[in-house]
Order: C-alpha cells, then sequence, then structure tokens
C-alpha cells in the first residue's frame, strides 16, 4: 500500500502576507515566511498552507482545525483579545458562543479574507 502525506495547500487571500501572519498568530503555528511565489505558514510536521495573493472575489473556503484542549483555550484568548467575532455553528460565526457536538468544544470565526476557521476538540 503507498503512503500518502498531503503536503501542502494554497489557500487564496487578497494579501498573502497578511494572512498568513494572521493564520499563524492566532492559530499559533510557525510562519515559514516567503517560499517561491507564496507565503508558508507550518500546519504539524508536513503540512504548509502556502499563501497566494488573488483578487476578490475568490470562493471562501473551510478549514477545520482539531486541536488539544489547551491549544483550544489558546486559540480561543487570542479571537476573543483581538476581537474577532466567533460563534458556535459555520452559518452563526457571530454569536459569541461555542458548541459542544459530538462532545468536544468547537467555535468558528472568520479570517480576513472571510474564509470560514474551524477550532475543536474531541
Amino acid at each position: 500500500m503507498a503512503t500518502i502525506e498531503l503536503d501542502h495547500m494554497i489557500v487564496p487571500s487578497r494579501d498573502k502576507e497578511r494572512a498568513a501572519r494572521f493564520f499563524a498568530r492566532i492559530l499559533g503555528l510557525t510562519y515559514a515566511g516567503p517560499s517561491g511565489p507564496f507565503v508558508a505558514v507550518r500546519v504539524g510536521d508536513a503540512l504548509t498552507f502556502d499563501f497566494d495573493e488573488r483578487e476578490a472575489p475568490f470562493e471562501p473556503l473551510h478549514y477545520a482545525f482539531r486541536v488539544g484542549a489547551g491549544e483550544f483555550d489558546a486559540i480561543l484568548a487570542r479571537v476573543r483579545a483581538e476581537g474577532i467575532p466567533y460563534g458556535s455553528a459555520p452559518w452563526s460565526r457571530a454569536d459569541g458562543r461555542l458548541s459542544n457536538d459530538g462532545g468536544g468544544r468547537r467555535f468558528y470565526f472568520e479570517d480576513p479574507d472571510g474564509h470560514v476557521l474551524e477550532a475543536f476538540t474531541t
């Protein structure tokens, strides 16, 4: 059986530097900086999010991050500290509540480009 591993994802943004720094700061990830025409953020051991500048409009995407309880609390604290609206469902991203669907905690918020980010515990 072949081993398949996701290596990178291209994330469209209006300002790739701003977007990459937002992801790294809010999610507590490693900002890797410019990588060819992209700006990279390391997610885990092997995956990078490669931010690419695009003209609006583009379709917002949904990125979900399963995190430990400590990481969840830290991400939520950074979202609150920056005054970013968050909510309990993908369609309710500004109700200021958490969800406990599936037994864990979760919340949703948007990045500056309108992508929906989800942090959840299991």
